[in-house]
């Protein structure tokens, strides 16, 4: 069928990161719907939780050491139809900025990194705080941490960039980005704490990425080693052997000067480009523009 085929061209190319995370996030909403329906009808839905806990994140370390993968997968579960809709509506919007300016492999990353600090934060709250011990048994799901991640990411690197929200019109980024800081701390006080606490996991870790990107640091990079690992095991890539012949030593020559990956703007390209940021707003720049301003900011 041609749906099958749309899947694994999506799939096989290399550039497609931020629709491959769509594409899982919905097969498995697709999947664990057509199961709970298979089920209910053929009278066996007792077994369905059984089902789920295969890609929820349990709150207790003993279910987690029998489910260790749940540590990633419960970031690309989820139960309702709206849960899943408004995380992959602001997935689209905002990993689309963080893919046009640091790239496929760093928006995967990002995700990654989200989910696992958004967990990591959700089992050290509910194993270690007081309040919470009396609710472990809570599972965690859904892409909220690791959309978070990409929502602070995209603030912290265009602090100034402006969304048009209905109702609200131009919304520079910064603002919606501690809307949503606000909101997951709102959610721990109202019967929701595990995604709340998730949620900051994801902001922390989305803040921190592009910091350190900034000074040179990424972050992301053992996430990438390892996707590169599972990608040559699955396609069944033969390592290279590399092997050395002796050659004569080369005269020593005076070393060359290193050159950064991306050249530096111009500081008066920079103050061009600052000008017309107040003239006619962030918008009113073109890519070429942003992302000099961008490596402007990570001197």
């Amino acid at each position: 069928m041609s749906i099958f085929n749309d899947i694994r061209t999506a799939f096989s190319r290399r550039d497609n990161a931020l629709n491959q995370l769509l594409l899982i996030n919905v097969l498995v909403f697709v999947f664990l719907v057509l199961t709970n329906a298979v089920m209910r009808l053929s009278g066996t839905f007792e077994y369905y939780p059984s089902v789920l806990r295969q890609f929820v994140l349990p709150s207790d370390l003993p279910s987690l050491l029998r489910h260790p993968w749940t540590l990633l997968t419960y970031a690309f579960t989820h139960e309702g139809p709206f849960h899943i809709l408004f995380n992959l509506l602001n997935l689209y919007w905002f990993g689309a900025l963080i893919r046009e300016y640091l790239g496929n492999r760093r928006l995967v990353s990002l995700y990654v990194l989200g989910a696992l600090a958004g967990g990591v934060l959700f089992l050290l709250a509910f194993n270690l705080l007081p309040a919470l011990r009396g609710m472990v048994g809570m599972p965690l799901l859904g892409a909220s941490a690791s959309v978070t991640a990409v929502i602070m990411a995209a603030a912290t690197l265009l602090p100034e960039y402006t969304f048009m929200l209905f109702l609200f019109g131009a919304v520079r980024i910064k603002y919606i980005a501690a809307v949503v800081i606000l909101l997951s701390v709102l959610a721990i006080n109202q019967g929701n704490p595990g995604g709340g606490i998730a949620h900051i996991g994801g902001a922390l870790i989305g803040f921190l990425f592009v910091k350190q990107l900034q000074r040179g640091r990424d972050l992301g990079r053992p996430v990438q080693a390892v996707g590169d690992w599972v990608g040559a095991l699955l396609s069944g890539r033969p390592r290279l052997r590399v092997s050395h012949r002796s050659t004569p030593a080369p005269a020593p020559s005076a070393p060359a000067p290193k050159k950064s990956a991306f050249p530096r703007p111009e500081q008066d390209e920079i103050d061009l480009i600052l000008d017309k940021i107040s003239r006619s707003g962030y918008e009113s720049l073109s890519k070429d523009e942003k992302q000099k301003l961008f490596r402007a900011s990570q001197k």
